[in-house]
C-alpha cells in the first residue's frame, strides 16, 4: 500500500562450510554486522514507515544495526526476489504486506521465487484496514443503497483503483463477489488521482486505506460507509464493518509481516520474533502507529504459517473467480 502514515554455485567446498557458519551465528546475532530489512516499495509509504519503526526498535532491543533498504518494483516482487536469493543467516530480511506475500505470487508467475519454499516467516507485525467510500456527488449514502442500485443496474456503477492486482483492487473484488454485484473497475495511475475521481464523482465508490480515508471522511469530501476489518475501527466507531452491514464473514485488511530466507536458523527467527513482539508493546510505538491508522497484530511464526496458507488459497480463489490479471 502506498499511502503515507505521516502523509508521508558457490563451489561445493564453500557450500560445505555454510552449516557450520550458520550454526555459529545465532549466539552473537546480530553482533556488529548490519541487518538489512528490505521493503519492496519506495520510501514514504505505510510499509516503509512501519518497517523503519520496527528497525529502530529492534536495534534498541537486540543491539546491532538494523537498516531499511528500499527495493521497489513489480508489485513487490523485485525486493522479495532479492531476499529469497540472500544467504539464510539473518542479515537480509523482508518486510512486506499481504499484497506481496499472499497475492503477487498468483499474478506474477515468472517472478523467480516461491513464497512457500523460499521464505521462513518471522511473524506478523501490524494491521490496517480500508474503508468503503462513496462519492457525495451521487445520491447513495450507505452500503445498502449502493448494493441495491448495483443490483438494479448491473455494470453501470464504477469504482476507482490504483492498479490491477493492488490490495485495494483485490479487496474490492472480494467485496463485489460477496455482495453478488457487478461494478466496473476504473484504474488510475496512483492513489491520489483515484481519490480525486471519487471526490469529484467521476466514480461512485472506492476502497481507500484508512490513513487516507479518515481525514477526507471527516471533512465531508467522501462518505465512509463500511470498514473492511472484522471489528469496527476505533478511529471511526460509528462506521459499521462490511460483515455487519452487507457480507457476513467479510474481512480484508493489510497485514504487515517479516520474513527471512528459508533455512535461516530457528534461534535467529525466534529472537527476531521476540524483538518484534516487544517493540509492538511499546506505548510510544503504539501511539505512533495509531496516528497512521495502524495497529499491532503480532503472530508467532507457528501461528503465522497456517494463516499464510489460508490467505494464499483465499486470494487465488478470488483471482480465478474474478478473472484478475496483472496485465
Amino acid at each position: 500500500m502506498t499511502a503515507t502514515l505521516t502523509r508521508r554455485g558457490l563451489g561445493a567446498a564453500t557450500l560445505g562450510l555454510l552449516p557450520a557458519a550458520a550454526a555459529a551465528q545465532p549466539a552473537a546475532y546480530p553482533g556488529t554486522r548490519p541487518v538489512s530489512i528490505v521493503v519492496s516499495f519506495a520510501p514514504g509509504g505505510s510499509t516503509d514507515t512501519v518497517a523503519r519503526i520496527v528497525a529502530q526498535q529492534l536495534q534498541r532491543i537486540l543491539g546491532g544495526s538494523f537498516v531499511v533498504e528500499n527495493r521497489p518494483g513489480a508489485s513487490g516482487t523485485i525486493g522479495s526476489g532479492h531476499v529469497a536469493r540472500a544467504r539464510p543467516d539473518g542479515y537480509t530480511l523482508l518486510f512486506a504486506g499481504s499484497g506481496t506475500y499472499s497475492m503477487s505470487g498468483h499474478l506474477y508467475p515468472q517472478r523467480g521465487y516461491d513464497e512457500e519454499t523460499n521464505f521462513t516467516p518471522i511473524g506478523s507485525v501490524s494491521t490496517s484496514s480500508l474503508f468503503m467510500c462513496l462519492s457525495p456527488k451521487h445520491p447513495m449514502r450507505d452500503i445498502g443503497a449502493f448494493i441495491a442500485r448495483a443490483k438494479a443496474e448491473p455494470g453501470k456503477l464504477s469504482y476507482a483503483s490504483s492498479g490491477a492486482g493492488s490490495s485495494a483492487h483485490m479487496i474490492t473484488e472480494l467485496f463485489l463477489e460477496g455482495a453478488g454485484i457487478q461494478v466496473e473497475n476504473i484504474t488510475y495511475r496512483g492513489g491520489a488521482p483515484a481519490m480525486q475521481a471519487l471526490i469529484t464523482g467521476e466514480v461512485q465508490m472506492a476502497f481507500v486505506e484508512a490513513v487516507t480515508a479518515l481525514p477526507q471522511m471527516r471533512n465531508g469530501d467522501i462518505i465512509g460507509v463500511a470498514v473492511t476489518s472484522a471489528q469496527r475501527s476505533p478511529l471511526a466507531p460509528d462506521v459499521p464493518t462490511i460483515a455487519e452491514a452487507a457480507v457476513p464473514g467479510f474481512e480484508g485488511t493489510t497485514l504487515l509481516a517479516m520474513f527471512a530466507p528459508a533455512g535461516t536458523p530457528d534461534e535467529i527467527i525466534q529472537r527476531l520474533h521476540r524483538g518484534v513482539a516487544e517493540a509492538m508493546q511499546v506505548p510510544e510505538v503504539m501511539a505512533t502507529l495509531r496516528t497512521g491508522a495502524v495497529f499491532p497484530r503480532v503472530m508467532t511464526p507457528e501461528e503465522f504459517r497456517p494463516f499464510l496458507t489460508s490467505e494464499r488459497r483465499r486470494w487465488l480463489a478470488v483471482i480465478r473467480s474474478r478473472g484478475i490479471s496483472a496485465q
